[in-house]
């Protein structure tokens, strides 16, 4: 148990010190060089059987931790700082302390210059890292640190209020292209490793593809066991989402979860089999997806995660939701939109929109429509990106149900712009198709617009341009019936089957037209 000083007491022991004689600024260096040794000595340790003792342990010194901090940075110690920040690092992104993540890397930034700024210097492979000794710095390794804490800066910065084409953050993403390529060593490791995301927002998927498959041959050659097993479940991740890349998901996970459980490291083993979870609800195998999340919570929970518990068990709401336990699914997100969420990941924004969808299947489309309004509160537009693209589609869904078509295609068309940006089409290539699918049922509906020969063409297009392998959810299936149904009524088979063949023809620039 610690006792926490009142400010009163905390000046009565300056004064104390300064009438023994003391030098306030010596015990306040010792205590830097302390703090600083704790946390950096740390580090490596939050990767293994000795997660959850050293979280609790940098959890208990914190507010020691936070005043070495503001030492550091006050004094203008660069050094000092940027060691601080890389050894807590993985400590703030283990219990999604992204505020304390974003208030530190742009505070010790202010220290020094942004190495992404053109003309940019192309990095050197870099074997050690900061943590690996205390300061003094230099060469190579230095130079690596600076580059580090902008990416984590980026990482912070993509949940925030900045835009993804916000000038400034796409002036970032050429200076970290420019600078790194697949393969390097640094970029095997936290946090180099958060080079990704730059790649991510610059929407080339080739890259991506490229990147992800580099990284895991070198950590892999390198021997970088903790590092391969973070690279797998990342790729896992990626191809659960992109089946025409050639590669296995599950066998990825696989063999992350045998590399984490080998190591002892429970944040990994829970994302491991989240990224399976996520594999297999991609192939429609739900049941098994349910099991693998209801695991990862598991190992969540021991190791005392709350925020990636809450983002596993929405997770797993939208795999109960399509494995037909629907009211399990409602409780868990009712009981997590009811719960002040301290965290800033991507789990409320979630939970609202898979209880939206929930609320409007079984006919509550007043109460879905208020989940999506206190979500449009919550979150500025951009504030969470990729969400805004979901959040739409969920709107133009809920319209459809409601009803509401002309306000259906109103809001497809004003997504256009969104569903077709690079981003959207890396992360959920399938979104595009499905948009078109919605607008389908508006043009067939009754109360539409009754355009019926151009809603079978959508749905040709639909179908056409899914991602290969592609496994529809119950809404996609739900809606494609009844389109198919309406339209062929209104056409005939005839008129249908030659609308849906032109449809499969079209481009999706040529569909979206139609709309």
């Amino acid at each position: 148990m610690r006792y926490r000083l009142l400010e009163t007491v905390g000046e009565y022991a300056a004064e104390r010190l300064a009438e023994a004689g003391g030098d306030r600024e010596e015990t306040a260096r010792r205590h830097l060089v302390h703090y600083r040794e704790l946390a950096r000595t740390s580090d490596p340790l939050l990767r293994g059987r000795r997660q959850r003792e050293t979280a609790d342990r940098l959890a208990t010194e914190y507010e020691n931790l936070r005043t070495a901090l503001r030492r550091a940075v006050t004094t203008r110690d660069a050094d000092e700082a940027l060691c601080l920040v890389h050894s807590l690092g993985w400590y703030w992104h283990l219990h999604d302390q992204r505020t304390e993540s974003r208030h530190w890397t742009e505070a010790v930034a202010a220290l020094g210059t942004n190495p992404f700024v053109a003309p940019v210097v192309p990095a050197e492979p870099v074997y050690g890292q900061l943590v690996d000794s205390p300061p003094p710095y230099s060469g190579e390794v230095l130079a690596e640190a600076w580059r580090a804490l902008h990416l984590v800066r980026l990482a912070a910065r993509d949940q925030t209020n900045k835009d993804w084409d916000d000038p400034e953050v796409r002036a970032l993403v050429d200076g970290v292209i420019a600078t790194y390529r697949p393969g390097l060593p640094q970029t095997c490791r936290t946090p180099a490793s958060l080079w990704i995301y730059a790649v991510m927002i610059a929407g080339d998927a080739g890259l991506l593809k490229r990147v992800v498959d580099a990284t895991v041959t070198t950590a892999r050659t390198l021997g970088y066991d903790w590092e391969l097993a973070s690279a797998l479940q990342l790729r896992a991740n990626i191809l659960a989402n992109r089946a025409d890349w050639a590669g296995d998901a599950s066998r990825d996970a696989d063999e992350s979860l045998e590399i984490f459980r080998d190591l002892g490291d429970d944040w990994g083993c829970a994302e491991a089999l989240s990224a399976r979870a996520e594999s297999r609800e991609r192939r429609g195998e739900h049941a098994l997806a349910a099991r693998d999340y209801r695991e990862a919570i598991a190992y969540a929970e021991r190791l005392g995660a709350k925020a990636q518990v809450t983002v596993l068990r929405v997770r797993m709401a939208g795999t109960l939701t399509e494995n037909g336990e629907m009211a399990e699914a409602e409780r868990i997100l009712t009981e997590i939109t009811a719960t002040v969420q301290r965290f800033g990941n991507e789990a409320m924004p979630a939970a609202r929109m898979f209880l939206a969808g929930i609320l409007g299947r079984t006919g509550r489309i007043a109460e879905a429509r208020l989940q999506i309004q206190v979500l449009r509160e919550e979150f500025a537009y951009g504030a969470y990106a990729i969400f805004d693209v979901f959040l739409l589609a969920t709107t133009a869904w809920l319209d459809n149900q409601d009803g509401r078509h002309a306000d259906a295609l109103q809001g497809i068309r004003d997504a256009a712009a969104s569903f077709r940006h690079p981003l959207a089409l890396m992360v959920a290539p399938h979104l595009p198709a499905t948009f078109l699918l919605t607008a389908a049922v508006s043009f067939v509906s009754p109360g539409g617009p009754r355009r019926e020969y151009d809603g079978a063409r959508l749905l040709g297009a639909y179908r056409a341009l899914l991602p290969p392998q592609h496994v529809p959810v119950s809404t996609e299936r739900e809606d494609f019936a009844l389109a198919e149904k309406l339209a062929r009524s209104a056409l005939g088979d005839t008129a249908y089957e030659a609308a849906y063949a032109e449809g499969g023809g079209l481009t999706l620039e040529e569909a979206t037209a139609f709309i």
